[in-house]
């Protein structure tokens, strides 16, 4: 464990680039090999505007960086933060407890947020106005998403007091798993739900992305299903049923476009339509 606690504490930023691009490269090959479902669609062109919303992200977060390492120097510093108000634990317990409390606030709680509040929802319609969920939709954020989540992670490190390695640590595997979750692969239906006790599985994320309430509005973790289970968020559907993207914003071709997508934020508000409304 103290081998990869430094490894994190250091980490180059071409191997932060390098899990990226190894782990869309890993589940666009396994995509195709086990797919979902089957999309009827050219790959390479519904990946660009998800893609290049992948870099703006990565430019975000790159440009910021500075940010998330001195403020993790300070909470060490001045020994600010939950981790550093518990008695002295393992090394293991200690990471782990790291990276779960930062799931938290790095993708459950902003997720929630984000769909609560209606002028944040409209800047996340654009990760879920997707026809075609695979892993490219999972840095589909819009550049104004990517500043929000960032905040959240960024409040993460002050109210978890976490070390700059357990944040690179967390947000390594934040990154594999939502590439992992968003990949069109058809897992056993009893491992994917076995796994989701522990882990959020490909299966219950997938289930966030039918097209309409209540399903929409549920399973909000990205790497523990702790979160969603505890706030009681978490919901269940065969699938199959899965229809992918939001029921009041119907227009793929629209939901294609980047320029498009980009204006997608600044539109008037219409909230999914839930099925208990049919």
């Amino acid at each position: 464990m103290e081998t990869i606690i430094h490894y994190f504490d250091t980490i180059p930023s071409l191997h932060r680039s390098l899990i990226l691009v190894g782990g869309i490269t890993f589940f666009w090959l396994l995509e195709g090999a086990l797919p979902l479902f089957s999309f009827n669609y050219k790959k390479w062109k519904h990946a660009f505007p998800n893609l290049f919303f992948t870099a703006t992200t990565i430019g975000i977060n790159f440009t910021l960086a500075f940010v998330l390492l001195n403020s993790a120097d300070w909470v060490q510093t001045n020994q600010f933060g939950i981790l550093n108000w518990l008695p002295e634990m393992p090394l293991w317990l200690y990471a782990v407890l790291g990276v779960v409390l930062l799931d938290f606030f790095g993708a459950y709680l902003v997720h929630f947020v984000e769909h609560k509040i209606k002028p944040l929802w409209m800047v996340h319609l654009v990760h879920h106005t997707d026809h075609k969920v695979d892993t490219t939709t999972a840095n589909r954020h819009h550049p104004l998403e990517s500043m929000i989540r960032f905040s959240f992670t960024l409040l993460g490190v002050f109210v978890v007091g976490a070390p700059i390695a357990i944040v690179m640590l967390y947000q390594s595997m934040s990154l594999l798993f939502t590439q992992f979750t968003h990949a069109n692969i058809k897992m056993n239906k009893r491992v994917d739900k076995i796994l989701s006790y522990i882990i959020v599985s490909p299966d219950m994320h997938k289930i966030h992305h039918h097209h309409m309430l209540p399903y929409t509005d549920s399973n909000y973790g990205n790497i523990f299903s702790i979160w969603d289970r505890i706030f009681r968020t978490y919901s269940y559907m065969d699938r199959e049923k899965i229809v992918y993207g939001v029921d009041t914003f119907p227009n793929e071709a629209t939901n294609s476009s980047l320029l498009e997508l980009l204006k997608q934020p600044f539109q008037g508000y219409r909230k999914p339509t839930s099925l208990d409304e049919d």
